[in-house]
């Protein structure tokens, strides 16, 4: 089951780094009741047209000191006629390129802003979106009015982004999962844009022109053919009448494909439509397909079905996703329970696209080891064939509409998402109001109706279904080798971006920022030792649970690892008094989840849920904290999937270049150079994890922070009730980790994968921690040299200058110990060794050069503007909060960081790039194909 934000699936533009660091006497769940429709989305909402066309829609939200702005474009890859396929997405990247009247990478133009800003281009729409300080609203309004009208696409600018348009899709080709979804929804919809692939084909790609691109721009980058979207706070009267002076100049321009666009689309409604008249009951003797069968490279064999779908309009939707819910919601649905817990596969998910046009349910599912996927589709339509013959329960129903209301609410804590729904809403379903219905339809699903839904349209006669069967089931990578020289030689990297270029071109905001003072959370500690963090919070109504215990990876050694995570990956398997379907129904039942997952320094507990299930939350986290059980035949399960997902991690070229990277700073005797391998996974028993659970969970080395509504007085004595008997003896174990030197010479490392498109490549070394007093200076180094992909120097120079990756990006992993400072880009094989020697040179040049005083200040800013976004999302918040808990930090740390940030000084700066850049002492990683040099170099 997916939210219905599933939609947002385009091609994002990414643009930020993540670096891979009870009482006892409950019965069991009960049947769970349907909830009423939630409060009102839409409420406060107002609808706006303007004379040429723009429908704009405002939404005041007084809860942060934020805004977003959103411009949500009705053209996706479902416009696109033979020959064009990608051209939505290409359009999609030349938009972040400049204007007639601002000439340069308007990434950089949003960074200083301070702006959290992305796009998307999907089936039926391209989205552009930003969130900012309110003082910021204004300036945000005019650029995306300046792009709508006056974007640049030049021999140029297309040139450099059609490479990095190749690049991604490249990308996406090492993914065994993408070639599997391809292949079927060809098959599935031959004569319909929604059979290719968003980003399009690399053929097509590779031959658009200039004029074909404008014309594109022309056609459908007109403000009739637009929704402006605005939330946060701000008041809307005034916020009107600046979006009038600015966006009502723009003028209608005449689409002159019309007839051909209105002609294409006929020839499409009239086969999908015929598509859904053959899905009809009374069609089943029809001869079922045979399955497309891919025998290619890969880790895991893939299994992916696909229905045919009416519209986003029709009437059957809400049925069909109750339907959903309950085939793939959560560790209770049917086919998790028939295909998961069977140990016949390792995951399977769902999901239905209701689109403009007529769309698909599909189902994804990964075999477990040794397991046959015909054996997969055979039980797979056993148990939807059982949905078709007799009714859904009472609390299976009850259950799906539960989640599906919880998730909506759940999913719309912050602006931006809040945004999202209501531009997707208006451009999708042609009404921000949409969501209502929607909602108050779900509540009035009958058993009946999922019923027919099934026997409409999950008709095996009109399923195409598609294997992926490995050739490399071993996931092994190929050879290894060292390289020293190709990287170093004759590169000069052009001058850095000078932001006083910039700044002229930059409209200005409003009024400085009232600063708004963050609430401090309180913090207190239980009699046993558990750590506590409470910020109330009382906005929305729902929960955010954020907690880490002592018990991470780090504590594996080589000979167990993977310990640490299958421990934590079995704690909702059995207490003492549930067995792992009663914890799942527990949570599910009220639409709540609780994740654990084990990281270098801790296992990291999430959980969300709405306020008046935070007990469930609670008391459900004590009783697998303190009681579990670890059941074997579900240990064996988790264990299958463990070395599913290593086979994965393996053939995959961030994954194992990320582990040999890693592998490489690290000696063999740390703790950060384990991980998992085929022999460690199946050499830990069950004894091994119960001794890991008695030995790491402990209440002294277990923090926790929640965020949200509810009375901390109530909270407190919650706490106190569940967790008060949990206790621990003697001293929690301490790591002494050792410091590691940098390397004495520059080392570059090669590991191919065979079958891939791209290389993936990771720079760096040992970096700091979180503690360290340079940490500061370090951020606002990094947010210079590579936190951006499209305003650092690494982006200006190796992504917008030479096109040659999608995505480049630096950080500093810095936790209780040091991490890693690394740089990771993606490029195709024969661009990685120009792309290494250009950030080679950066580095250098970095080093020899420093910065300029007004790239520093635009750093410092850039970073303490964006900083209240985070704050806007109680989410976040949560997070924030323990981390800097975990960490040894204040409780102060969350208000004062920004200032922390203006605290550093140039003398900081030059002494954080003295110390942390050190050019001649990397550790080079590249994986993926064996080609990455050029022949006849």
């Amino acid at each position: 089951m997916k939210r219905r934000p599933y939609m947002l699936i385009g091609f994002f533009l990414s643009l930020l780094l993540t670096i891979v660091p009870l009482s006892g006497n409950f019965t069991n769940a009960a049947t769970p009741t349907a909830v009423a429709p939630v409060s009102s989305f839409t409420q406060g909402v107002q609808k706006t047209v303007l004379d040429n066309g723009l429908t704009v829609l405002t939404k005041e939200v007084h809860t942060a000191p934020v805004v977003s702005v959103q411009v949500w474009y009705k053209v996706g890859s479902r416009n696109e006629v033979k020959g064009e396929s990608g051209i939505s997405h290409q359009l999609e990247h030349l938009m972040f390129k400049g204007t007639n009247d601002r000439p340069v990478q308007f990434g950089r133009l949003f960074s200083a802003l301070g702006s959290q800003f992305n796009a998307f281009t999907s089936y039926d729409e391209t989205a552009y979106f930003g969130t900012v300080q309110r003082d910021k609203l204004e300036a945000l309004l005019t650029l995306e009015a300046d792009r709508m009208e006056n974007s640049l696409i030049g021999p140029e600018q297309l040139t450099s982004e059609k490479r990095v348009v190749i690049s991604e899709l490249q990308g996406y080709e090492n993914s065994p999962d993408y070639r599997l979804n391809r292949a079927v929804m060809r098959d599935a919809f031959p004569s319909r844009a929604y059979g290719l692939p968003v980003g399009g084909t690399k053929a097509d790609v590779e031959k658009f022109t200039v004029e074909q691109v404008r014309n594109y721009y022309q056609t459908y980058y007109s403000p009739e053919n637009a929704t402006l979207v605005i939330t946060g706070d701000f008041a809307t009267e005034p916020v009107l009448k600046v979006v009038k002076e600015t966006y009502g100049k723009l003028s209608q321009r005449a689409k002159k494909d019309t007839v051909l666009d209105n002609a294409r689309r006929a020839i499409d409604r009239y086969s999908a439509s015929s598509a859904l008249a053959d899905a009809s009951p009374s069609s089943t003797s029809v001869a079922k397909k045979a399955p497309i069968v891919l025998k290619q490279p890969g880790s895991a064999a893939l299994l992916q079905a696909v229905y045919p779908l009416p519209d986003i309009k029709h009437p059957d939707v809400p049925a069909i996703d109750v339907m959903d819910a309950i085939l793939t919601g959560g560790r209770s649905s049917r086919l998790y329970q028939a295909l998961v817990e069977s140990g016949l596969a390792s995951s399977v998910s769902g999901g239905a696209a209701e689109l403009i046009e007529p769309g698909w349910y599909e189902i994804n599912a990964t075999a477990a080891p040794a397991q046959e996927l015909g054996k997969i589709a055979q039980v797979l339509q056993e148990s939807l064939a059982k949905l078709q013959q007799q009714p859904v329960t009472s609390e299976e129903l009850n259950r799906a509409k539960t989640q599906m209301q919880a998730s909506y609410i759940l999913g719309n804590q912050d602006i931006t998402s809040q945004a999202s729904q209501l531009g997707y809403n208006q451009t999708i379903a042609g009404d921000y109001n949409f969501i209502e219905k929607y909602l108050a339809a779900i509540a009035k699903v009958t058993p009946t109706q999922v019923q027919q839904a099934a026997k409409t349209y999950l008709n095996p006669a009109k399923q195409t279904i598609g294997f992926f069967e490995p050739t490399q089931p071993d996931g092994q990578a190929g050879t290894s080798g060292t390289d020293s020289g190709r990287t170093v030689e004759n590169f000069s990297p052009g001058k850095p971006v000078d932001p006083a270029e910039l700044a002229k071109y930059l409209p200005p905001a409003t009024s400085a920022t009232d600063s708004t003072k963050q609430s401090l959370p309180e913090e207190f500690t239980l009699n046993n030792g558990l750590k506590v963090l409470l910020l109330s919070d009382r906005n929305l109504p729902t929960i955010n649970l954020s907690a880490q215990i002592n018990a991470g990876t780090e504590f594996d050694g080589n000979q167990k690892a993977g310990l640490a995570n299958l421990t934590a990956n079995n704690l909702m398997n059995g207490t003492q008094t549930k067995n792992a379907l009663t914890l799942a129904k527990t949570l599910e039942d009220k639409g709540a989840g609780l994740n654990f997952s084990a990281s270098r320094e801790g296992v990291n507990v999430s959980g969300e849920g709405l306020s008046a299930n935070l007990p469930i939350l609670i008391q459900t986290l004590a009783d697998v904290l303190e009681n579990a059980t670890f059941p074997a035949d579900q240990l064996e399960l988790s264990r299958q999937r463990a070395l599913i997902s290593l086979k994965a991690q393996l053939d995959d070229p961030r994954g194992l270049g990320r582990q040999v990277f890693q592998q490489a700073i690290y000696p063999e005797n740390h703790p950060f150079h384990s991980f998992p391998t085929a022999e460690s996974l199946k050499s830990i028993t069950r004894d091994d994890l119960l001794s890991f659970y008695q030995t790491h969970y402990r209440p002294d080395t277990t923090t926790i922070a929640l965020v949200g509504d509810f009375d901390p007085v109530k909270v407190k004595a919650l706490l106190n009730q569940v967790f008060g008997k949990w206790q621990a003896t003697g001293k929690p174990p301490v790591l002494k980790i050792q410091s590691v030197p940098l390397p004495q010479t520059l080392t570059r490392l090669n590991k191919v994968i065979p079958g891939k498109s791209e290389a993936v490549t990771y720079i760096g070394y040992n970096g700091i921690s979180r503690k360290d007093p340079r940490y500061y200076a370090a951020l606002v180094l990094n947010q210079i040299l590579g936190g951006d992909t499209l305003s650092s120097r690494l982006g200006t120079e190796v992504r917008d200058r030479q096109g040659l990756t999608y995505g480049i990006y630096s950080g500093f992993a810095a936790g209780i110990n040091p991490g890693p400072f690394l740089i990771q880009m993606q490029t195709a094989p024969l661009d990685a060794q120009k792309a290494i020697a250009s950030t080679l040179a950066l580095l250098k040049q970095l080093r020899e050069q420093g910065v300029t005083e007004a790239e520093f200040n635009t750093a410092k800013r850039s970073i303490s503007n964006s900083y209240p976004v985070d704050l806007a999302n109680p989410s976040n918040v949560s997070s924030i909060i323990l981390d800097n808990a975990v960490l040894g930090l204040s409780r102060s740390e969350i208000r004062e960081f920004p200032q922390r940030i203006q605290a550093v000084t140039m003398a900081d700066m030059q002494q954080a790039i003295e110390d942390l850049i050190k050019p001649e002492n990397l550790v080079i990683v590249t994986a993926g194909p064996g080609d990455t040099v050029p022949k006849g170099s």
